[in-house]
């Protein structure tokens, strides 16, 4: 009787240390945008990480599009149910800090657990706001050229010196064009992306009081020489028939169809594209070459550029919700340090083109002559560390910008179509975006 008394109550003390066990699980909730090959990705990387921290269980979501995450947080977090952890397009910086969802993660951290130093240099500028990160940087990335070498030997072009300024890229679209090596020289979404980065490369800001981070932005600056180069070799490149897209604004597919298929020798698009260009190349049966974005050598008012100044870092960064348990927030941070350390930085950028962001991660890379053997890579990271620091190439900060960016699409699209001048069209973007910008300041003074 007495040892079945002793086993029953050993049944109890372990069914109870269970459930006590189970109670002290932390749930956390991370919102995302990433769909396709990139969320199985976070799914296996989440799974890894509620093993090896059997406190606390990660659940990871998607959310569709960058706008749709950041609109969804925002509402869910007034609605009193917000996720711990968001990811957040990096225009989209100046918003998350002023909706006041969010707590700096710098906050949560003690010392420097965030290993700052340990940044590469491009994503530490961007996401360094008045001295303290308010995210974590994490996927990260800058457009490239893409082109087709097999195409370029058909047209006469030498396939290892791709075009490296506008002025060269008409040249080179001339000779595609006209020896039926392709029936477009090159394609890029129509996306106000490249608009800004060009801008950059011109070291051009996007928005005055120092782009945005020496002051509160109060107005675009869409009327400049900067601004009117681009447009004015970008309405030529169309013209010419040179440039090609699917009509639809921010169709990343559509132009990414367009150069697979082999209807473009060129594409411009992010570098967080590299492996699955690479396995498009494979499969369609050509040899790729990845190279610089191609920049202005002069402006419409006579400013001759001996060498682009860079691009702007772009993708997005991770950031932590307020209004939860002390002990929630904590497990928020763990899991935020250990998704974005070195070993996890290599592997995310092994799997998807996205920048190593950690100098850990590239001395890793490097030793194990990582990109030697994928020199698809090499243009992409070495556009970063060749980038010179300013403003311009900082990038813009600016409530409002998600709205400024359709704008700009709006005013390529007018040109494009015939609709509006250069100026005209410039002029009225400018319009519309300080507007857009006032009203938005007002609504957070």
């Amino acid at each position: 009787m007495k040892r079945v008394l002793v086993v029953a109550l050993l049944v109890l003390l372990s069914i109870s240390a269970l459930a006590f066990a189970q109670e002290k699980v932390i749930h956390i909730t991370f919102w995302h945008a990433f769909g396709g090959g990139r969320m199985h990705l976070i799914e296996r990387m989440v799974e890894d990480f509620n093993y090896t921290h059997p406190g606390i269980e990660v659940t990871a979501e998607y959310k569709g599009s960058y706008r749709d995450t950041l609109n969804a947080a925002i509402l869910a977090a007034q609605q009193g149910n917000a996720p711990h952890l968001v990811q957040i397009f990096e225009i989209g910086t100046q918003l998350g800090i002023d909706s006041g969802i969010f707590v700096p993660v710098q906050d949560l951290c003690k010392g420097d657990e965030i290993l700052a130093d340990d940044l590469i240099g491009g994503v530490a500028d961007y996401y360094k706001i008045n001295g303290k990160y308010y995210s974590m940087p994490w996927n990260s990335s800058n457009p490239i050229l893409y082109y087709n070498k097999d195409i370029f030997r058909k047209a006469g072009l030498d396939p290892n010196k791709p075009p490296r300024t506008f002025e060269e890229m008409l040249e080179y679209s001339k000779k595609i064009v006209e020896s039926g090596a392709a029936k477009n020289a090159i394609t890029w979404p129509l996306h106000s992306w490249f608009f800004e980065q060009w801008m950059a490369n011109m070291g051009e800001n996007l928005f005055n009081n120092g782009n945005g981070r020496d002051a509160r932005a109060t107005e675009s600056l869409l009327t400049g020489d900067g601004a009117k180069t681009i447009l004015t070799w970008w309405k030529e490149m169309a013209d010419k028939g040179y440039w090609t897209y699917s009509g639809k604004l921010e169709d990343w597919d559509g132009s990414d169809a367009i150069f697979v298929s082999g209807q473009a020798a060129m594409e411009i698009t992010s570098t967080s594209d590299v492996v699955q260009r690479q396995r498009d190349a494979v499969a369609n049966g050509f040899e790729l070459g990845t190279a610089y974005l191609p920049y202005p050598a002069k402006t419409v008012g006579g400013r001759e550029l001996t060498r682009p100044e860079g691009v702007i870092v772009g993708g997005a960064s991770i950031w932590i919700t307020k209004n939860h348990p002390q002990e929630e927030l904590d497990a928020a941070k763990t899991f935020l340090l250990w998704f974005t350390n070195t070993e996890n930085a290599v592997r995310w950028h092994k799997a998807t083109g996205y920048f190593p962001i950690r100098k850990s991660a590239v001395q890793v890379l490097e030793t194990e002559h990582w990109f030697e053997r994928n020199p698809a890579y090499r243009a992409a990271f070495d556009q970063l560390l060749n980038t010179h620091p300013s403003r311009a190439t900082q990038g813009g900060l600016c409530g409002a910008f998600p709205e400024v960016r359709t704008i700009i699409e709006q005013a390529v699209e007018k040109v494009i179509a015939g609709k509006a001048t250069v100026d005209e069209a410039l002029a009225e973007a400018k319009a519309k975006a300080d507007k857009a910008i006032q009203d938005y300041n007002k609504s957070v003074e």
